[in-house]
This record gives structure tokens, sequence and C-alpha cells, in this order.
């Protein structure tokens, strides 16, 4: 069961809410600095564990498909910079991974549900994927993102 914790819901169409986080590399990132390009912006739960990290290295593998459709990657969670870096190192991943310590980004996109496992409720991430179009706009969007063949679909999608 995954129950909102925020009211805010995006739908396609909507301009995406700008936001500017921290990344791995130590530099800001600004959405609406993108502008021009597509963004495949995905929140995901957790730094190094199965599902976070077979994502992330699907998006690494397939990185240059993407660039070549004039893309650029982004993937969120509340890690730490140091955990981003730690993650980004080990499987030497090739896109920014930008941290939202405070969730006011996970807030803003409505990723950061109410989860349950064996019967505990808890506060986490919805691994999420939006396709941003040039003009800052969403073009699509993933929900419960499963993580097997998400990448061929969001390549699909451009």
């Amino acid at each position: 069961m995954v129950v909102s914790l925020d009211a805010s819901v995006l739908e396609v169409g909507q301009k995406a809410p700008d936001f500017t986080l921290l990344a791995d590399d130590g530099q800001l990132v600004t959405l609406s600095a993108q502008e021009g390009k597509k963004v495949i912006l995905y929140f995901y739960p957790k730094d190094d564990t199965p599902g976070c990290t077979q994502q992330a290295c699907n998006f690494r593998d397939y990185y240059q498909e993407f660039a070549a459709k004039g893309v650029v990657i982004f993937g969120v969670s509340k890690d730490s910079i140091l955990s981003h870096q730690k993650f980004k190192t080990k499987y030497h991943l090739n896109f920014p991974l930008l941290t939202d310590a405070d969730g006011t980004v996970c807030k803003k996109y409505g990723v950061w549900q109410q989860k349950t496992m064996f019967g505990k409720f808890f506060p986490g991430i919805e691994r999420t994927t939006f396709l941003i179009d040039e003009t800052g706009h969403i073009q699509e969007i993933w929900r419960k993102v499963k993580v097997a063949g998400h990448f061929q679909e969001v390549l699909k999608a451009l």
C-alpha cells in the first residue's frame, strides 16, 4: 500500500517544477537551465541497493543512446553527496546524481510516499521517472517503476 504524503500530483503537459540541487561533483544543477534539452529525471529510493543499482547501471549502459537523442539524465534521491560519490564511483556511473536531503523536490514531484512493508508503514521515495521536454514541460511520467525493461520504455518514448 502506498499513500501520498503530499497532495501535489503532477500530470503530463504541466510545467515541471523548477529546482536547484547539489550534484555528486559539488556543482549545483538547476532544471530550468536545461531548457533546450530533454531531461530524464528519475527518483530512486537509495544508493547501492539492488533495484537502484540495476536502474542506474541500465541508464549508464545506454547513456550514449540517450545522449544521441539530446537527452540529459539526472538521478535523484535523499542520499548524501558522499553516498552518491561512492555509488557513482563503484558503478562508474556517467551522469549526475542529485541529492534532495530535505525531500523538498521529492515532495514537489509527488514521489515522497507512505509505503508499507511487512505491515510496517514508513515514508520513502516511490521509484518514478519523468521525461521533461525541451520547453520544461512533462512529456511522460512512469510511476511505481519496475526496473526490468524500464530504460527501454524511456528510450521508446523519445
